[in-house]
């Protein structure tokens, strides 16, 4: 019994690398999905569609939570003039984006990445405008809404919000949540338990030693909004891990990919 018991978790183990191992490594991140060539709505199923189509490392997107906490995607709090924080899930429904989609649920774009094994999902929750204990509850929604779809494998998170990623790895210490302010070392992040630090570009010219200080401490790095392929090339350079763009064609021909 226990030689069987051993050979069903070697298998399970086996078949989590395989999924795991699957994934493109190629440094894009789509920022908002792959929406500006073709003019998608960012943030939309479409954009991460073609992410996915393009064959983007990530696709980023971006999620606040409405006033009765039902985790939606959106780059800003504004949506079609309702502010997401003081409106209902219910009231945002009566709003449409351009392509005629309705603003998605963080678990229905989930269940839409989750139907390839390629292209990861790179969750930025967004710091609450109301208060930081909100912003500490959408940490905490968006590991659990993780964990409850089984989604491990294909995600990672960002987030500007201190509190609310030191939450999100109290509910989850696996879970791996990148820090995108810029006011932390890597040292710092490294203490607090982040997996690494996604920073904008300009931080990184004036400090680029973070990115070696940080592949020594076992962080990962990224850049956004990087749509320049002077700076591209800078960061490739400094073998940055990931680069986040609006741009992620460009990129890919960099890469070679």
């Amino acid at each position: 019994m226990q030689a069987f018991l051993f050979s069903m978790a070697l298998c399970f183990l086996s078949l989590s690398l395989s999924a795991q191992s699957s994934f493109i490594q190629n440094k894009v991140i789509a920022h908002r999905g792959a929406w500006k060539k073709n003019e998608l709505p960012q943030n939309s199923i479409a954009s991460l569609r073609e992410a996915i189509r393009l064959g983007c490392e990530g696709s980023e997107f971006d999620v606040w939570m409405t006033a009765d906490e039902v985790l939606v995607i959106n780059h800003d709090v504004d949506f079609q003039g309702l502010d997401i924080e003081h409106e209902t899930y219910e009231t945002l429904l009566s709003k449409k984006l351009p392509n005629g989609e309705k603003i998605p649920t963080l678990e229905e774009y989930l269940r839409e990445g989750m139907k390839q094994k390629k292209t990861k999902l790179i969750l930025e929750f967004k710091p609450s405008e109301i208060s930081t204990e909100r912003s500490e509850r959408v940490g905490e929604l968006a590991v659990l809404t993780v964990q409850k779809l089984q989604a491990q494998d294909w995600v990672e998170y960002i987030t500007f919000s201190y509190e609310g990623g030191l939450k999100a790895i109290a509910t989850d210490p696996t879970a791996k949540v990148a820090y995108l302010t810029g006011d932390k070392s890597p040292a710092e992040l490294k203490e607090a338990g982040f997996y690494g630090f996604d920073y904008n570009f300009r931080i990184l010219q004036l400090k680029p030693n973070w990115i070696e200080e940080a592949r020594q401490l076992g962080l990962t790095t990224n850049s956004w909004t990087v749509n320049d392929p002077e700076v591209m090339q800078f960061l490739l350079d400094k073998k940055i891990d990931f680069i986040t763009t609006d741009e992620p064609e460009t990129l890919l021909k960099m890469v070679g990919k």
